[in-house]
């Protein structure tokens, strides 16, 4: 009876000091993982990182923590942890796999927000959208199109791709292409182009205008007519431009040609 309340003594004193510290394992071991969320959350901030993805970083950073205190706790017990870790890897690999292309949205959204090839409020086109972004989140891109469609892009297919930025540069140029009649006057028409610039205080001197005979084409002697602008000028300047210009070739007689068909009907007399 003796020996038995000895070992069972033994037994308590043996376990109770392993249970003792992997209580005190969880407990340092938890407390260490909110001061290290802390320091990600204060460091991030600092850097003035988006706070979606400090949130998502800090908390993703303090469950992996926990998650290995759980595991060093568990092992002072004498559990065997080995298969325990090979059970999560599984099925981390598992969720890996399954949410691959959620993954690799985030991975593109985090990206976006530390290297900012664009930011709220640009025109941009990318992912076969253009439009002013609205809003940048972890797993998509929120444009608003030009007739206030709202469309919400992956963010991998947005950085899987080429993204044009159209707000990063204060001044655009503007390329038209001018097309007047072989027997139209060449410097006549160049001269109502340089005067048609001049005119606009929406087009800029400096660049200068650029102004020339870029093809010879099959029906038309094509200028190329490429003015600088304000950003955000340039769509008016754009559209009125092709409109002075049309009305000021039709007051100078420059024909503009376009497309035509000639056909010629033969008449047959049937022979009897």
């Amino acid at each position: 009876m003796e020996q038995i309340i000895e070992t069972g003594r033994q037994l308590a004193l043996d376990y109770g000091l392993n249970i003792v510290f992997a209580i005190l394992i969880y407990i340092v071991g938890k407390g260490v993982a909110k001061i290290i969320k802390g320091t990600v959350v204060k460091l991030m901030t600092r850097a003035k990182v988006d706070p979606l993805l400090v949130t998502f970083t800090s908390n993703l950073a303090y469950a992996g923590l926990i998650v290995f205190v759980v595991i060093a706790a568990l092992g002072q017990l004498g559990i065997q942890t080995t298969s325990f870790i090979a059970i999560l890897g599984a099925a981390g690999l598992a969720v890996g796999l399954a949410l691959q292309g959620s993954l690799s949205n985030f991975a593109a959204g985090v990206l976006m927000i530390i290297f900012r090839p664009f930011k709220v409020g640009d025109f941009i086109e990318a992912g076969g959208v253009a439009g002013i972004v609205e809003e940048i989140d972890i797993f998509t891109t929120q444009i608003r199109t030009g007739d206030n469609k709202t469309i919400y892009v992956p963010n991998g297919k947005v950085m899987g791709d080429s993204v044009v930025n159209y707000s990063t540069k204060d001044t655009r140029r503007i390329d038209l292409v001018v097309g007047i009649g072989y027997e139209s006057d060449i410097k006549k028409a160049k001269a109502i182009l340089e005067d048609i610039a001049a005119s606009d205080e929406r087009i800029l001197k400096d660049p200068a205008v650029t102004i020339g005979i870029v093809e010879l084409a099959d029906s038309s002697v094509n200028f190329a007519y490429r003015p600088w602008v304000n950003t955000a000028d340039y769509w008016a300047v754009y559209f009125d431009l092709n409109e002075t210009i049309k009305l000021r070739f039709d007051e100078a007689s420059i024909s503009i040609p376009y497309p035509q068909r000639d056909v010629h009907l033969f008449k047959h007399e049937n022979v009897a």
